[in-house]
């Protein structure tokens, strides 16, 4: 099983940006637990704080993984040639968010991945990587 977790604009802040909603351990520490957790799955990893470098890596592996995991951050709520590059995919795509967004401002209720997501996972801290992955198994 090959399946890659993409992260959008200012997760590679984990660790440092408001602990209080995104835990303390840096997305480095989340990704060798996850890798340690699930050795038989193939797994990697790409973060940009970049659109357009979002859309790229989605067409990139979105005909050759078995699964995207994709926390579109805030681009998730503005964005809709990431939703788009989703949609053009063929590779099933949960979408992931560390926060409840339903929880926190109006305009993050609004998901332009949605649509065409696999799944949702949302408000249960960096254990909805873990929750997505186990989804692909």
């Amino acid at each position: 099983m090959k399946l890659i977790i993409i992260n959008g604009p200012n997760l590679n802040l984990l660790g440092k940006r408001e602990p209080e909603i995104y835990g303390s351990e840096t997305f480095a520490e989340i990704f060798k637990n996850l890798q340690r957790k699930f050795l038989k799955v193939e797994l990697s990893y790409f973060q940009s704080n970049i659109e357009g470098e979002l859309i790229d890596k989605l067409h990139e592996v979105g005909f050759d993984y078995d699964g995207i995991i994709l926390n579109a951050a805030a681009y998730t709520h503005t964005s809709v040639g990431i939703g788009d590059a989703v949609k053009g995919i063929e590779t099933p795509v949960v979408e992931v968010h560390i926060s409840n967004v339903h929880a926190r401002e109006e305009f993050r209720h609004l998901s332009f991945i949605a649509p065409n997501a696999k799944g949702i996972i949302l408000g249960f801290g960096i254990k909805g990587y873990e929750l997505a992955i186990q989804s692909f198994l």
